[in-house]
């Protein structure tokens, strides 16, 4: 798993560097346990994993669980920032939750780790304050203010969006056969006339180019 984005700012001391390195190595050992679904695993072997030492651990975190929800909302952030500098430069926000939606998609085959992390916390998809979410949320509010979506309301939209990603990601993940990209965008095409585009409006904004995800998935994802 790539390295977890956190917004804290970059430690100035030797200190301060090597305690950074010691949480970062411990969130990415979480991580790796949780996109394996082993989340009854004992915080030795955590620090096993992690290549530090026991008390190390308790420099950082409470307890286990407060180690993994930072590992959850670090892939989370981690996804919501390279959304953003992904999406940036749209001015339409159909087109902006359009393509969020099928990056992600694609996301689930190239980040495989990253995309377990968030499938095993699905919840967190639907109402975390960071990822998809408020992203997803926003999008959906913006594109009904501008009349470009018709929903009786946006939170309900979110649900409907999470879900379907939700089942997205199982889906490609069991049938690893299944063309990722196409299967996505099908789906957000659906989602976006569900969401009152016009059918050919769907089909033209879930088919516009996007950006290469190669040159930065590797080293944004959590």
């Amino acid at each position: 798993m790539t390295r977890p984005l956190t917004t804290e700012d970059a430690p100035a001391s030797r200190l301060e560097r090597r305690k950074a390195r010691t949480r970062a190595a411990l969130i990415r050992a979480a991580q790796t346990f949780i996109a394996e679904g082993n989340l009854s695993v004992p915080v030795l072997e955590i620090t096993q994993a992690a290549d530090v030492g026991m008390g190390s651990f308790y420099n950082h975190f409470d307890s286990k669980e407060q180690l993994y929800r930072a590992a959850v909302d670090a892939a989370l952030e981690a996804h919501g920032q390279l959304l953003d500098h992904l999406t940036g430069d749209l001015e339409d926000p159909a087109e902006t939750f359009a393509q969020a939606f099928r990056l992600t998609g694609r996301l689930f085959r190239k980040e495989p780790d990253l995309s377990r992390v968030l499938l095993n916390n699905a919840p967190d998809l639907i109402t975390a304050d960071r990822g998809l979410a408020p992203r997803a949320l926003r999008d959906i509010e913006a594109a009904t203010a501008t009349g470009r979506f018709t929903v009786r309301d946006p939170e309900l939209a979110l649900v409907l969006t999470a879900g379907a990603l939700i089942g997205l990601g199982q889906i490609l993940h069991a049938r690893p056969d299944r063309d990722a990209a196409e299967a996505t965008d099908a789906l957000a095409e659906d989602l976006l006339r569900t969401f009152g585009l016009t059918p050919d409006d769907a089909r033209g904004v879930s088919r516009r180019p996007l950006p290469d995800l190669d040159s930065v998935a590797g080293g944004s994802a959590a």
